[in-house]
């Protein structure tokens, strides 16, 4: 979309906004603020989604934070707004003061939005907690009883993430001494020689058997080629409709991954294909598919897989994107079963986009097999 495009929808939503809250709010000081809030933000808002079009980090970098900043807070004044309009309507119905509810539940927005925001940022640019999940598998051979998957994924390392945010992610999946650490794509926003050094921190991850990666569509938009190869550089074993065989005692797992669910479309030889991923695999061994979108899902389950991890979803991020989530992916977050099939969706262990998480904690997944 273009800027004029941004900056036109920008003013019309926020004017919106401005005229439900502005007038209402009977502390004058209050108002002007809001206001004049509420003009910067039209600006800032589209402008920091399309920084990096027109200027050069380190500028790009600090428009886009005011920008994602706005952004954020933005959507919460809209949608609370939104929800006065059935407030001040049932009030209304009710019988109540009109002009005292306007008032209250104009402060009420404001605060309430404040509130979100600061709470929204604390959650995204603190580092990750671990979520604990134990995952039932059929016939797990005794010696891959309490085997350890840590998972991160989404992290989206870019304007606003950089390289201290990814060592503290680093530090904690270190922590856990994995048996195996997956990475499920969308590890950046921004080509290589912008990010290069703020990945970096990702070849230190450590796991007994092995650092292994897929492909995320973000990847894609940032030069999948060269992200490849910059992974494989620092050591991440990149699984592309590929699989390898883990051992254990005499014991053995499957672990294939897939390019990220619409690879195909920047290049055709990068088609997701489970079935491809388990060319020559043993029949028997229990089978992990490493796969960015949960709609892959489908094709596991036909192909023989017994877990599939993805991640892509954010778990919404922020209220209202749940909702919208499952519009284009079967499952939003957690763990879920499609036939002999289980899918571990993330809320992924950064964020994309504003700053902000509510009601959606990113997280670093340690999934233990069991039997």
């Amino acid at each position: 979309m273009s800027l004029p495009f941004l900056v036109g929808l920008s003013l019309v939503l926020h004017l919106y906004v401005g005229t439900q809250l502005v007038p209402a709010l009977d502390l004058p000081p209050a108002g002007w603020m809001l206001a004049l809030l509420l003009a910067a933000s039209s600006l800032l808002a589209p402008a920091g989604l399309t920084a990096r079009r027109w200027l050069r980090p380190p500028a790009s970098d600090r428009l886009t934070w005011l920008g994602m900043l706005c952004l954020g807070l933005f959507s919460s004044l809209f949608v609370l707004t939104l929800v006065r309009e059935f407030v001040l309507l049932a009030g209304w119905m009710a019988g109540a003061d009109g002009a005292r509810l306007a008032t209250w539940s104009a402060r009420a927005v404001a605060g309430l939005a404040l509130l979100a925001a600061a709470l929204g940022v604390f959650n995204a640019r603190r580092t990750a907690p671990v979520k604990r999940v134990r995952v039932r598998i059929a016939g797990l051979p005794a010696a891959l009883q309490g085997f350890r998957i840590v998972q991160i994924s989404d992290i989206h390392v870019g304007p606003t993430i950089k390289k201290g945010y990814v060592q503290a992610i680093v530090d904690r999946v270190n922590a856990l001494d994995p048996d195996l650490v997956a990475v499920t794509g969308d590890l950046v926003d921004g080509s290589v020689p912008e990010l290069a050094a703020h990945v970096a921190p990702l070849a230190r991850l450590r796991g007994r058997e092995g650092v292994f990666l897929v492909t995320g569509n973000h990847e894609y938009y940032a030069g999948v080629h060269q992200w490849t190869a910059e992974f494989a550089r620092l050591g991440l074993h990149v699984l592309h409709n590929t699989h390898v065989v883990l051992r254990r005692g005499d014991a053995q797992l499957v672990l294939a991954g897939v390019p990220d669910f619409g690879g195909h479309h920047f290049d055709r030889l990068h088609r997701s294909d489970p079935a491809a991923a388990l060319a020559g695999a043993p029949v028997d061994a229990p089978k992990v598919l490493l796969a960015h979108q949960p709609r892959t899902a489908p094709a596991a389950e036909k192909a023989g897989f017994d877990l599939q991890v993805s991640g892509h979803t954010h778990g919404g991020q922020f209220f209202p994107w749940p909702l919208f989530v499952r519009l284009q992916q079967p499952y939003t977050y957690g763990l879920h079963q499609l036939g002999r099939l289980q899918v571990y969706v993330s809320r992924g262990t950064g964020y994309w986009g504003p700053p902000m998480r509510l009601f959606a904690p990113s997280e670093i997944a340690e999934l233990t097999l069991v039997g």
